[in-house]
């Protein structure tokens, strides 16, 4: 039996895919290991969406294609949306490539394998309505999470992105798919579920005439089992104050509020295509802020952006200061070649934008240490994920905290089963941890 090795980048919504490739190859006969020396087919499942992704992408390419000396039946394969952008030119530059598969054309990976040493490229164009594959999606049994895609592409055009050239228009998946993979990932044992698209606040518009996410989460909180759901990317131009009440008060939705802003001076919001404006946005982190319960709120901003004054980023500076974001990342903006903002006039300079994300990045550490120096008394539940006999320490998450970005709570002792909620009281605090012990 053949084997096949997946090396994932990018986001969670390119782990789906990868983990759909992943599937169609054990369908079709091919098992799978960790180890891409043992591999008879290596696949790199690349992220395009900015220069430090691509330059990400283009060494694994390179350093997995080192497996290839001496072994000419073995096969170096990219998907992805690397290979949905740049195919033609990959594919002339980098011979070590033995196929390139467009987004949505992995299912022809397996004519490689027949193929002698015949590269195969394969990349169409993004289809209208989203397919709803027949083939069974690989899940990693190591994981208590999962990730599920509730759409893909996006119609903002937000000024700085190129995702819309390289995914697509927005298409959402039918809301029976997604429960029926919830389900499939449930009775799999995962005791999270995490809905991720490029914008979650839109789900169904396309295909139900109307935004539907309200809808979708009531199908899939009525799911049987103990489980978490979790949304990401919630766009703050659609976060109405029903969605945010919904979540906040159903105890089967995570209250984590992933809300990217970018920046908040009104000048820049304009400029990057945000539709949305400070006093809209302020309006919105009230209205979460307000309620009895706790919530937590993760944002994202752009350092750098083409005509950020001093006076802009010191307008940034000073709002995060005073809303202290439970969670926060920054990114120094990426000129990204045929996106509206590549072609404004006062691009800043590499070293300034660095300089700034420093800054801004340092703002929101001191934030996150005294936030959590807060949390010592205060009982939490926690999804355990991980017990390590040699620490003698369990390792979990609260629902404000999203796996592989946020932080980790550490329980004292390894009488925990993964996969497992336990009620907790937090202990201590060590940077970006939290310490606790279990309460029964």
């Amino acid at each position: 039996m053949k084997r096949f090795y997946i090396h994932k980048l990018g986001c969670p919504k390119n782990d789906v895919d990868a983990d759909y490739i992943a599937g169609f190859l054990q369908k079709n006969n091919l098992q799978p290991t960790d180890d891409p020396a043992s591999a008879d087919l290596i696949i790199v499942n690349s992220c395009g969406f900015i220069s430090a992704a691509k330059e990400e992408s283009i060494d694994a390419i390179m350093q997995l294609a080192g497996f290839k000396k001496g072994d000419t039946s073995r096969k170096l394969v990219l998907t992805g949306c690397l290979a949905q952008r740049y195919a033609p030119e990959l594919a002339a530059q980098i011979p070590e490539l033995d196929g390139i598969f467009g987004l949505n054309d992995f299912q022809k990976i397996t004519e490689l394998l027949g193929n002698g040493s015949q590269p195969l490229l394969a990349r169409s164009e993004v289809p209208r309505v989203y397919p709803d594959y027949a083939f069974t999606r690989a899940i990693n049994p190591n994981e208590q999470f999962a990730y599920i895609k509730i759409s893909d592409g996006c119609d903002n055009r937000c000024s700085y992105c190129a995702i819309p050239d390289i995914r697509g228009h927005f298409r959402s998946r039918t809301m029976a798919a997604i429960v029926d993979e919830s389900r499939l990932l449930l009775d799999r044992g995962k005791k999270e579920l995490i809905l991720v698209s490029q914008e979650s606040t839109a789900y169904g518009r396309d295909i139900y005439q109307k935004p539907q996410l309200l809808p979708l989460l009531d199908q899939l909180t009525a799911l049987p089992g103990e489980y978490w759901i979790r949304l990401m990317y919630l766009h703050p131009a659609r976060l109405e104050a029903e969605l945010i009440d919904y979540i906040i008060d159903n105890p089967r939705i995570c209250a984590y509020f992933d809300i990217p802003l970018q920046h908040i001076s009104d000048k820049l919001l304009e400029a990057m295509n945000r539709r949305i404006s400070r006093d809209r946005i302020e309006q919105i982190l009230d209205h979460i802020r307000s309620h009895r319960e706790r919530a937590a709120i993760r944002t994202g901003f752009i350092v750098g952006f083409p005509g950020e004054t001093e006076s802009d980023f010191e307008l940034l500076c000073r709002f995060v200061e005073e809303k202290r974001f439970d969670r926060l990342g920054a990114f120094v903006y990426s000129r990204e070649e045929e996106t509206p903002a590549a072609a404004l006039a006062d691009q800043i300079d590499d070293k300034l934008a660095q300089e700034r994300y420093d800054i801004l990045m340092e703002i929101q550490r001191d934030i996150a240490f005294e936030n959590n120096e807060q949390q010592v008394g205060i009982r939490l539940d926690v999804l355990v994920e991980e017990i390590d006999p040699a620490s003698g320490e369990t390792f979990g998450r609260t629902q404000f905290d999203a796996p592989e970005i946020d932080q980790t709570v550490r329980i004292k002792g390894t009488d925990h089963t993964a996969g497992e909620f336990v009620s907790v009281e937090v202990i201590a605090a060590e940077g970006y941890d939290l310490i606790a012990e279990r309460r029964r």
